[in-house]
């Protein structure tokens, strides 16, 4: 049963980290309608690393490029990257406010936000706010052509994902289609700069809680990572197939049901 309860979260995790419904809260909800156990936001963070894993694998030629434009001289490429240096200013916002919620009140989440007549309401929130997106004006905001205020709004917008329910994928797609970015480049850009925010999020996570690693056991948590790289890299294709050519609307339209079904369950 450990197993196959962790094949599970792997599956929901990795289907739903880049597909914009909220990892989270699906997590947690169909884990209530299976009758299984709720991961918590520790194990959730913790397969997390499979979605980052299967991030790296999939943009593997663009990291890689990153080596071979300069060769002798790595950490002053690093340094001077464009693109890594949108990433880093991206990911400033989600870690001081993530950070601050750590410290002061770490447990937040599990006593305020964490239920499910919240995670409904913030589905309802991001289905109107995905909506606005998918019907703002077409823009011409790219990777290559893109400023730094650019990816500092996309990360303030990223920040308010770690409140359940939101969709860190949805948020910032979201948020990059209203400031003007083309579609594609909207969800490569959300995808690379959740590197850095899921790594370090499951890190911390795993530090916070070691103590109760150790009752999960090492084999099943290995599955639940597996399955949640292998699913990443399918939910990653798909998306950036799918919505480039046909945007949002049914990922919306799927949040206002999520949010319904919740609703009727309570």
């Amino acid at each position: 049963m450990d197993y196959l309860k962790f094949i599970l979260y792997g599956l929901i995790q990795g289907l739903t980290e880049f597909i914009p419904v909220s990892s989270t809260a699906h997590l947690k909800v169909i884990s209530i309608f299976l009758g299984i156990d709720d991961p918590g936001a520790s194990l959730s963070a913790t397969i997390q690393l499979g979605s980052v894993l299967a991030i790296a694998w999939y943009f593997k030629k663009d990291i890689l490029n990153f080596r071979s434009q300069s060769s002798n001289k790595l950490l002053e490429y690093l340094l001077h990257e464009r693109l890594l240096r949108s990433i880093f200013i991206g990911t400033i916002p989600i870690l001081f406010l993530g950070g601050s919620i750590k410290i002061f009140s770490p447990y937040f989440f599990d006593n305020v936000l964490r239920s499910n007549l919240s995670i409904a309401l913030v589905s309802f929130l991001m289905a109107f706010f995905m909506y606005l997106a998918d019907n703002s004006k077409r823009g011409s905001i790219n990777i290559k052509n893109h400023n730094y205020s650019d990816s500092f709004l996309i990360g303030f917008f990223q920040a308010f994902a770690i409140f359940p329910g939101v969709s860190r994928s949805g948020i910032t797609i979201s948020s990059a289609l209203i400031s003007g970015w083309e579609r594609r480049d909207a969800a490569k850009f959300s995808f690379l700069l959740g590197m850095p925010a899921i790594f370090i999020a499951a890190i911390v996570e795993f530090f916070s809680s070691f103590d109760d690693f150790f009752s999960l056991g090492f084999l099943p948590l290995l599955v639940g990572l597996i399955t949640t790289f292998l699913s990443s890299l399918l939910a990653i294709d798909f998306l950036l197939k799918y919505f480039s050519a046909n945007g949002l609307k049914i990922f919306i339209i799927y949040r206002v049901i999520f949010g319904v079904v919740i609703l009727l369950n309570l």
